[in-house]
């Protein structure tokens, strides 16, 4: 009897611990997938953050803000812990200092933006897609180059950041890069509009 009861002690103290810790797990991932947490750094609240306000993903005719996590985070739970463990190398460089000042920071802009583009292009620019979709376009309501160049993408299969590179942060110094490579930012997208 007494064997059972700690069998059964034992189960209800894992359970409990279980419950304590998946919901330490799933709080702790919420608070680093705000735009707080994300501009808690200096380097990103004194770099990209001040690139990104006032662009079109921050204001906008309709109010509609996409923030940090929006596009850098994914919204399914297994693509998004993944992110988050690839994120704890963001943490060692924090703390070794290797973007801390601005002209490390600019330094190291190319290589950071590569990385990102290539998630995004590797992912089909999902997290743009979760506000973003060809399907959902109405091509008649946009601007005549935004129409053309939608309907080419579609047909060509390309994805958002083959041809959205910079429109929430600033494009790195390319003078040595092949320009077909990297296309000019749309006009209408540094707006407000």
């Amino acid at each position: 009897m007494a064997k059972r009861n700690i069998a059964i002690g034992t189960l209800l103290v894992g359970i409990v611990l279980g419950i304590i810790l998946w919901g330490g797990f799933n709080w702790a991932m919420e608070l680093t997938n705000t735009e707080q947490f994300c501009i808690s750094c200096h380097e990103m609240r004194d770099n990209v953050y001040q690139e990104y306000k006032g662009r079109i993903h921050d204001l906008n005719r309709t109010g509609v803000r996409a923030t940090c996590p929006d596009c850098h985070v994914p919204k399914e739970w297994i693509y998004k812990v993944k992110r988050k463990i690839q994120a704890s190398n963001e943490l060692f460089h924090k703390v070794m200092g290797s973007i801390d000042t601005r002209e490390k920071f600019e330094a190291k802009r190319l290589e950071l933006a590569r990385h990102v583009w290539k998630a995004m292009k590797e992912t089909d620019s999902r997290e743009c897609r979760n506000c973003h979709e060809y399907g959902s376009m109405d091509y008649m309501a946009q601007g005549r180059r935004a129409r053309r160049e939608h309907q080419e993408g579609l047909e060509a299969g390309k994805t958002c950041i083959d041809c959205h590179k910079g429109i929430a942060h600033q494009l790195p110094d390319m003078a040595e890069e092949d320009p077909s490579a990297v296309l000019a930012v749309h006009p209408e997208d540094k707006g407000t509009e």
